[in-house]
């Protein structure tokens, strides 16, 4: 029982923690630093605790044969993950961007479709349909005009790429330890990114940032990157891809009460329509799966 009952533990936990993150990586960008110097900071520091909690505890090494796969897989789940996110954070909303990445079950489910012969049903595909026009009608701010969200669709580019991440990682996580890949995909990440935003750190004033503003980025480093990154991961070994997607349907609902409740955002006729659609099709997707 405790092994079927803790993943679900740890994908809560990781939700939640994913849910604040949308407000205090908010606070933080872009007055205190920009998107791509705050991805250097969480992966240079994730790659650090990673690296260390490995050293004392886990004695393994990636092949050779499996070190291009691992790139990969650091690729879509680091960098083009982080680099969308944070950059369309900095100008969206944070109720938009957790709307927007409640898609990543539909896309999880479209890939898999080509990638792993997943059923392929009418519910699934209408599913489908209402989740891709919910993200399309808060995208276009309701207009489904060429005139987008540029926040918005950033932010649906990283639930792409998160998708494929999941996807792609779970092979992985059956050969290796959890703290092997983490150490692995946050270096090579910190390799790619270094020289993107090495320029954007050194600008920073760490010396006049306000106490608060210093807890919310450890935060972010500490807990968004390495505690959530862990339990997503350790979930992923243990649960299907479209489980682990499952749970993102907490991060808007929490992210919603936070934003409301500090202040921080508003919800209107467009985010709850666009909610409602994308609740839905979720819904329909995964609703024959075990959870």
């Amino acid at each position: 029982m405790t092994r079927i009952i803790l993943p679900h533990i740890a994908l809560f936990l990781a939700n939640t923690i994913y849910a604040i993150n949308y407000l205090f990586a908010k606070d933080v960008m872009p007055d205190y630093i920009t998107p791509t110097g705050f991805i250097l900071l969480r992966v240079f520091g994730a790659s650090l605790i990673f690296f260390i909690i490995h050293s004392f505890f886990v004695k393994e090494k990636i092949q050779k044969t499996d070190l291009f796969y691992i790139i990969i897989c650091a690729i879509f789940g680091v960098v083009i993950n982080m680099l969308c996110f944070f950059e369309g954070l900095n100008i969206t909303t944070p109720i938009n961007a957790s709307l927007i990445m409640i898609t990543t079950p539909l896309i999880v489910y479209l890939i898999s479709c080509f990638l792993e012969k997943k059923e392929r049903t009418l519910k699934r595909f209408v599913g489908v349909l209402f989740g891709l026009f919910g993200a399309g009608f808060l995208i276009t701010n309701g207009s489904f005009s060429l005139s987008v969200n540029i926040g918005d669709l950033l932010i649906f580019f990283n639930a792409v790429s998160y998708a494929l991440y999941l996807i792609l990682i779970k092979s992985m996580m059956k050969k290796y330890h959890p703290i092997t890949i983490l150490k692995t995909i946050f270096l090579v990440g910190f390799i790619i990114v270094f020289p993107i935003a090495f320029t954007d750190v050194s600008d920073v004033k760490f010396s006049l940032m306000p106490i608060d503003i210093v807890l919310k980025l450890l935060f972010v480093i500490i807990f968004t990157t390495c505690v959530a990154y862990f339990f997503n991961i350790y979930a992923i070994s243990r649960l299907r891809p479209s489980t682990v997607a499952f749970y993102i349907y907490l991060q808007p609902l929490l992210a919603t009460a936070f934003s409301i409740f500090f202040g921080k955002d508003a919800l209107t006729f467009i985010k709850i329509t666009s909610a409602l659609f994308i609740f839905i099709g979720v819904y329909f997707v995964i609703k024959r799966e075990k959870i």
